[in-house]
C-alpha cells in the first residue's frame, strides 16, 4: 500500500531528444530552465542540450548514472521532501527505460512523493512505428544477454512469442545476435533494424532474419533498436517442412543449409534439422 502523499516538491521524468534537438518539447525547455535540481545521466550532454535550446539551467546539475545511482538517491529524495523540484533526464529518450531512473522512482513512491512525467521521444515506440510489422501487441526486452549461450536461451523463449519484441543492441554485437536469431527462430521470420533514429544518418533496414544477418555481417554503426516479428499464432509443424528440406538436399544443398533455408516463423533451423533426422530414422526402420 502506498504512503499518503506528503506536501513536498516533486520528481519530474522527462524524455529528451534522441538526436534531433527540435524534438524537445516546450515543457522540457521550461523544466530544464526552472528545476531546482537536474539529475542527468551525462551532465555535459545535458548542458550541451540546454545550450542548443537557448536555455540557461539555473538549478544544481548533478550526475545520475548507473554507478552513482544508489549513492545519489537519498540526496535527491531529501531535496524533493524539502519542497524542491528534481528533473531527471538521460542522454536520450525516456528515463528508466533501459536507462537510470527506476530506483529513484521507486524510492519516491515509497516516500509518498509526487512524481510526474513529461512525455517525449522514445526509441522503443519510434522503432515500432517505423518497423512495418504488426505491433498491436509488443514486449520490450531491453538488451539481449551478451554471452552466446544465454542469448540463445533468450531467443528460445521467443520462438512461440506472439507479440512483436523490441530490443536494443550494441552495434558490435548486432551481427552475432541476428545470426543467432536466424538460427533459433528461422531465417524467414521478419524483423526491422532501426539505426540512428531521428539523426542525420537514420536508417531502417527491413527484411527476414536471414537477410538482416547477412547485411549486418560486415558491421553496423550507431545506436541500434531491433523490432522482431511475433511468432505465427499457428506455427508450422516441423514435419510439414521435411519434404522441402529433402528436395533442397537432393538438388545439392547441404542438410544444415537446407534446414536454414526452409525454416519459417515458429520453426527453427534446429527443430527442422531434428525432424529431418527423425524422419530418416523412421524410414530406415
Amino acid at each position: 500500500m502506498e504512503n499518503p502523499q506528503v506536501e513536498a516538491g516533486r520528481l519530474v521524468l522527462a524524455g529528451t531528444p534522441m538526436g534531433e534537438v527540435r524534438d524537445a518539447s516546450d515543457r522540457l525547455r521550461e523544466a530544464l530552465a526552472t528545476a531546482d535540481v537536474v539529475a542527468a545521466e551525462d551532465t555535459r550532454r545535458t548542458k550541451t542540450l540546454a545550450h542548443s535550446l537557448g536555455i540557461t539551467i539555473t538549478g544544481r546539475v548533478v550526475s545520475f548514472y548507473d554507478h552513482v545511482e544508489a549513492a545519489r538517491i537519498p540526496m535527491l529524495v531529501a531535496a524533493i521532501t524539502d519542497g524542491r523540484t528534481v528533473l531527471l533526464v538521460t542522454d536520450a529518450g525516456m528515463p528508466s527505460v533501459s536507462d537510470p531512473g527506476y530506483r529513484l522512482v521507486a524510492a519516491c513512491v515509497d516516500a509518498g512523493l509526487a512524481i510526474t512525467c513529461l512525455p517525449g521521444p522514445s526509441a522503443v515506440t519510434t522503432a515500432l512505428a517505423l518497423s512495418g510489422l504488426p505491433v498491436e501487441r509488443f514486449c520490450f526486452d531491453g538488451f539481449p544477454p551478451r554471452k552466446h549461450g544465454q542469448r540463445r536461451d533468450w531467443l528460445d523463449s521467443l520462438i512461440a512469442e506472439p507479440r512483436a519484441c523490441v530490443f536494443f543492441e550494441a552495434p558490435h554485437r548486432l551481427a552475432d545476435c541476428l545470426a543467432d536469431a536466424a538460427e533459433v527462430l528461422g531465417t524467414q521470420r521478419r524483423a526491422a533494424v532501426c539505426r540512428e533514429l531521428t539523426k542525420t544518418y537514420e536508417e531502417v533496414k527491413r527484411g527476414t532474419l536471414g537477410e538482416l544477418a547477412e547485411w549486418a555481417a560486415d558491421g553496423v554503426r550507431g545506436e541500434i533498436t531491433v523490432v522482431l516479428e511475433g511468432a505465427n499464432p499457428e506455427p508450422a509443424d516441423p514435419v510439414d517442412l521435411v519434404a522441402a528440406v529433402e528436395k533442397l538436399v537432393a538438388s545439392g544443398t547441404r542438410l544444415k543449409d537446407a534446414c536454414a533455408e526452409a525454416a519459417t516463423a515458429g520453426v527453427s533451423k534446429r527443430e527442422l534439422y531434428e525432424a529431418v533426422l527423425a524422419e530418416r530414422r523412421a524410414a530406415a526402420d
